[in-house]
């Protein structure tokens, strides 16, 4: 048993590259992971961390090592899941992060979750930043894009994609476009990336040879629902994605704009740390965004 304590002290280390953080998911010290880290390369005669004041990484030995060990580490935890919350009710809190915009398609639908699990405490943070899901403390994370961390399980959600719109007494003073390339004399509301500054491009559908419209800016700002207020109150054409101009469209206060000509789709993921077993409040909530959040590849 304390060789398994030592080895899961490693583990944690070696995913988190901080005694601190790894000591927080197992309980305990940092000080008191480094001891048993220290312990174990001493057991096996090699160094398995170089360490630093400022963080820890792998040797090659300690990456070779880390590679067979994770795998068996995970075996025995979803081992004792099965057998110790096999029969157990979802209950606890559940901390997970979602994008700022999330709570359009996701607070609609939880007073029908909490009916159901009322024993389920959920923790919500909603944040545009790229979260640590391990160093963070999350649950789970739903994001969108490509998701190559190998430390998270990850599960397919659904579908989005990007619209172009404009509120209709705009297409009434400055005329509706054709194509892409008359968006040149129209106001264009842009979205900025927080975490990286950069505009956010817009895909259009180009014929062969076609140059990509240079797009002039009544607007730009980093909060995608304040992009499409602007939308609403005239300012412009805004680029958006379909959930957050659902409603406006459905009451005419926003109309599509070169329907056709967007390009550009997302897929939205449930994440969580490869290392932790399902939870049954975990299983629930995944499984009840899949059932209520997305019908037919599309946002509900």
């Amino acid at each position: 048993m304390d060789k398994l304590a030592s080895l899961q002290a490693f583990i944690r280390t070696a995913e988190t590259r901080s005694f601190v953080a790894a000591g927080r998911l197992i309980g305990v010290s940092s000080s008191a992971v480094g001891k048993s880290v220290a312990k174990l390369e001493q057991q096996l005669g090699v160094r398995l961390l170089q360490r630093n004041t400022r963080n820890v990484r792998l040797t090659e030995e300690g990456r070779q090592f880390y590679e067979r060990c994770r795998p068996l580490l995970d075996e025995l935890a979803e081992a004792e899941a099965m057998l110790t919350h096999a029969m157990q009710a979802p209950r606890g809190r559940l901390r997970v992060s979602l994008p700022n915009a999330g709570y359009r398609f996701l607070l609609p639908v939880l007073g029908e979750f909490r009916r159901r699990y009322p024993e389920v405490e959920l923790d919500l943070d909603f944040n545009d930043q790229l979260v640590d899901v391990i160093e963070g403390g999350f649950d789970l994370v739903i994001r969108s894009g490509d998701m190559p961390d190998s430390r998270l399980r990850a599960r397919r959600l659904g579908p989005f994609c990007f619209m172009l719109v404009a509120s209709p007494e705009y297409l009434a003073r400055r005329g509706e476009p054709r194509a892409p390339a008359d968006l040149e004399a129209h106001d264009c509301i842009h979205f900025r990336f927080a975490n990286s500054g950069k505009v956010q491009e817009w895909s259009l559908r180009l014929e062969p040879g076609e140059a990509p419209p240079h797009l002039p800016a009544s607007l730009v700002c980093n909060n995608s629902e304040a992009a499409v207020l602007a939308a609403l109150h005239g300012w412009g054409i805004v680029y958006s994605v379909d959930f957050l101009v659902r409603d406006y469209l459905a009451s005419g206060q926003l109309r599509r704009v070169l329907p056709g000509f967007e390009t550009q789709r997302g897929q939205f993921w449930a994440l969580w740390p490869a290392h932790r077993h399902v939870s049954p409040k975990l299983r629930v909530f995944v499984d009840f965004l899949d059932e209520h959040l997305f019908v037919q590849g599309a946002v509900v």
